[in-house]
């Protein structure tokens, strides 16, 4: 069970950024001397393809709008690297989960990550600067990359910190979309009386 908890902690990350989490995971196997992480990661063209497209993503995702149209497209992207990553993180530790749950583990974190970081995305879209966005943005670079080196030499306390980030991001984008909601809810019933009240003064 040795790979589980950097299965997991991969398959938060790849929610948020699947391209850095296969970098930084290849540089730590090739440069860093991770045994835990296959080597395929770690081979010349699998880190170039993961570098050019996580500069492509570094600035995308920090432009308003653009960011959302990059996250509907990743949104089958991002848990297929998770499962994927999860896979080969299994089957180069045979003593731990098998590859198809171990990929059912770290693509469904994935998907869930990628759905709470999306959410939050089109909830701070909401507002006209865009500092809050590259604000985000960078936070949730810094926060993979820190947990990715930290699962490498701390894997459990990588995936607790994965598990509560995961929560936290649930309920804060719970609570986003209910109170955008019952705000276009209360624009919609100020346009009602409004046109009411124009229709009785006209008649």
């Amino acid at each position: 069970m040795g790979a589980v908890p950097l299965i997991f902690t991969s398959g938060w990350a790849s929610g948020i950024n699947a391209y850095a989490v296969v970098l930084l995971l290849g540089l730590f196997g090739r440069f860093g001397g991770a045994d835990s992480v296959p080597p395929v990661l770690g081979r010349t063209d699998v880190l170039l393809a993961a570098g050019l497209l996580f500069l492509c993503e570094a600035v995308l995702d920090k432009i308003p709008y653009v960011d959302t149209v990059w996250d509907a497209v990743h949104t089958v992207v991002r848990p297929v690297a998770g499962a994927t990553v999860g896979a080969l993180l299994a089957a180069h530790d045979p003593g731990s989960l098998g590859e198809v749950a171990a990929g059912a583990v770290g693509g469904t974190t994935a998907l869930v990550s990628h759905c709470v970081k999306a959410g939050l995305r089109m909830a701070v879209n909401t507002s006209p600067e865009p500092a809050s966005n590259i604000l985000l943005s960078l936070a949730e670079d810094l926060s993979v990359a820190g947990l990715v080196t930290l699962a490498i030499f701390h894997p459990w306390l990588a995936a607790s910190a994965a598990a509560v980030l995961l929560a936290l991001g649930v309920l804060v984008v719970w609570f986003a979309v209910t109170r955008i909601r019952r705000f276009w809810l209360r624009r919609k019933e100020r346009r009602a009386l409004r046109r009411a009240g124009g229709a009785v003064a006209a008649g």
